[in-house]
């Protein structure tokens, strides 16, 4: 652990908070620098300032002032605070005074040095206490009201009988039919569709048949042009994933052969430029339907820029899971649009293309419409586009059961499952190592094998047989630890190659950490080498049912990795996980982040830690303070 840094500009209530633990170093320059550009010097209000660029550095969009003396030390491990510094006993200020005094604050209200105004007071109301933004964070926030709200307030003129008819075929008849079905129904009649689920519950199936439907109705009308479609996603790695499951589906259901790109491509970065993206509000985005795959990890600064770039008559489909971990960056725009106000009416003609239909995830239900087997919050968030996939298909027994205990806030039950002797889940104390040790050797040993003997698949499958994930990256419960720890156990099993002695080794785990879109090879990528019927060694990467093969010296930049992050796991699957738990106190630990850890494995799941770490983390959630949830 290293000491604090100190901001030594800092002076007052900054260095007091700054001391404790609860600011940086860099939001008390931040708050400092407003100080002098707007002539604000009371305390109360260049602490709520810094307090305001902490909220983003920890990925709300904006500081809830009723909540202000709830904000604990910095989540940012490798800090200590001053001792004898109790957060919960420092002064903060008192929320109404703090209000007062930023209505008349230069930095709101700009003033005497000029019309600077880099934050933004929102009045609090029936619906919520009164919010405080740095400008630009308001400012995008409103373009994805205002954006969404205009697309809502109208409809896709659509042909009913063709859409049913397009649906019997892409779903089966429509007794038969579910919430996918419903998905691509709703996509059929409104400019922007959500379809939100968990792992399994069959998003990229839905998105594939959304677009069959979208484009069989574009070839009902000859005189138009081909529908020009785009696949995005906010990494490289998981545009990659989307198109490989579009495409093993095109041939099947009628779609043209799709390219994926992420978020950055798709609005054609410019580096150095004075617009950020080449496509924006006054150069837009020219296709006709645009599908957002892993939704949930798109900052509020990403979704703004894109929603900007739109067209009007341009249908957006963004899909995700809002339970699993959020954006690096500030904004967690998918949970807000699923728990937020819905936007615009209800299109009646939803109603008449499935009321015929039992989308049920259950069986039949006896002949009830589509919009009747919904609970009534569902029938309100379909009226706002947006389904939700409940039927789990790629995992299920007591890992399906402890996820959802998990998200549900239940941790009785979710300890009663990891103790409960099941096969597929169980919780080990954090010195008990044998079991997760021998898992590793086992899949080293099995990669390595497969690797020398050049077999790039089933050295891949081997290599996801099993993963060891944390939520921290340094310190004993982090990923550095972890990973030393691994690749010792895997070396002193027999299962590599001394990697002292070689700089690549067949059966060497890779993970990529930058981009290279010209060699297929995106940031997030896990490999493994392989050493060829020849001699020569390559590393081979997933790409769809056949592994893409590349020589090691293509990568920018490339690690060992024997364990990773949880948020690093996000979008891919494994065997058996493994997951440390750090100690109760961390702010890292949340119920998310255990949800996404769990939801990694397909077969097994091993809980590293003690009770009270699982009892915090799923009392804990990531509550990313924004104004999007709210109506307005």
């Amino acid at each position: 652990m290293t000491s604090i840094q100190i901001a030594q500009r800092g002076t007052g209530l900054l260095r007091l908070f700054n001391e404790a633990g609860v600011l940086a170093s860099a939001d008390v320059h931040v708050a400092t620098r407003l100080a002098r550009l707007g002539r604000e010097e009371r305390e109360e209000v260049l602490l709520a300032a810094a307090l305001a660029v902490r909220a983003v550095r920890s990925g709300s969009v904006c500081l809830e002032l009723d909540r202000i003396a709830e904000i604990g030390v910095d989540a940012d491990e490798t800090r200590e605070p001053a001792p004898g510094l109790d957060p919960a006993a420092l002064p903060w200020p008192d929320p109404a005074a703090l209000v007062a005094a930023l209505r008349t604050s230069p930095l709101v209200r700009g003033g005497p040095a000029g019309p600077l105004r880099p934050l933004h007071l929102l009045e609090g109301g029936p619906d919520g206490g009164p919010l405080l933004y740095l400008d630009r964070y308001h400012k995008q926030e409103q373009i994805i009201r205002r954006v969404l709200t205009e697309r809502a307030a109208c409809h896709p003129a659509v042909d009913p009988a063709l859409v049913r008819r397009e649906l019997d075929r892409l779903f089966g008849a429509a007794g038969t039919a579910d919430r996918q079905r419903l998905a691509a129904a709703v996509a059929a009649t409104r400019w922007t569709t959500v379809v939100a689920g968990g792992p399994g519950t069959g998003k990229t199936h839905t998105i594939a048949r959304i677009l069959a439907l979208l484009v069989a109705e574009r070839l009902a009308r000859p005189k138009l042009p081909a529908l020009r479609i785009a696949l995005a996603a906010p990494t490289g790695k998981a545009a990659a994933r989307l198109q490989e499951a579009v495409r093993e589906q095109a041939a099947e259901i009628g779609l043209p052969e799709l390219t994926a790109a992420t978020l950055h491509r798709l609005l054609g970065w410019q580096r150095g430029r004075a617009t950020r993206f080449k496509h924006h509000e006054f150069n837009r985005l020219p296709y006709d339907v645009i599908v957002v795959d892993e939704t949930s990890m798109v900052s509020s600064t990403l979704m703004s820029s894109l929603l900007a770039a739109l067209r009007p008559d341009t249908r957006l489909v963004l899909v995700g899971d809002p339970d699993q971990l959020a954006s690096v960056d500030a904004g967690a725009v998918l949970a807000d649009l699923v728990a937020g106000p819905t936007r615009g009416a209800g299109n009646p003609v939803l109603a008449e293309i499935v009321g015929a239909a039992a989308p049920a995830e259950t069986g039949s239900t006896g002949g009830v419409s589509a919009t009747e087997a919904l609970t009534p919050r569902e029938r309100e968030r379909l009226d706002g586009g947006i389904v939700r996939l409940t039927r789990g298909r790629r995992f299920g027994g007591t890992i399906a059961e402890l996820a959802v205990a998990v998200r549900a806030g239940d941790a009785d039950t979710a300890l009663a499952l990891l103790t409960s002797g099941a096969d597929d889940v169980e919780l080990r104390a954090p010195d008990d190592i044998a079991a997760v040790r021998a898992d590793v050797v086992t899949a080293a040993r099995a990669v390595t094998a497969a690797a020398i003997d050049g077999d790039a698949e089933r050295a891949l499958a081997a290599l996801e047989s099993h993963r060891l994930l944390c939520a921290h990256r340094q310190g004993p419960f982090g990923v550095e630890r972890w990973d030393r720890l691994a690749a010792e156990w895997a070396a002193a099993g027999g299962a590599t190659a001394d990697p002292q002695q070689h700089l690549w080794y067949p059966g060497q785990p890779l993970l990529v950490t930058a981009n290279d879109h010209e060699a297929r090879i995106y940031n997030g990528d896990t490999g493994v080498i392989v050493r060829l019927p020849d001699g020569t060694l390559r590393a081979a990467l997933h790409r769809g049912s056949t592994p893409y093969l590349v020589h090691p010296t293509r990568f920018s930049a490339v690690v060992s990795v024997f364990a990773m992050t949880i948020h690093r796991s996000q979008g891919s699957q494994y065997g058996t996980v493994s997951v440390v738990l750090p100690e109760p106190e961390s702010t890292l630990l949340s119920r998310e982040l255990l949800y996404t850890a769990i939801t990694r494995a397909r077969g097994r799941v091993r809980v590293i830690g003690t009770e009270a770490a699982i009892r915090a983390g799923i009392d804990r959630r990531v509550l990313r303070a924004s104004g999007l949830s709210r109506p307005g």
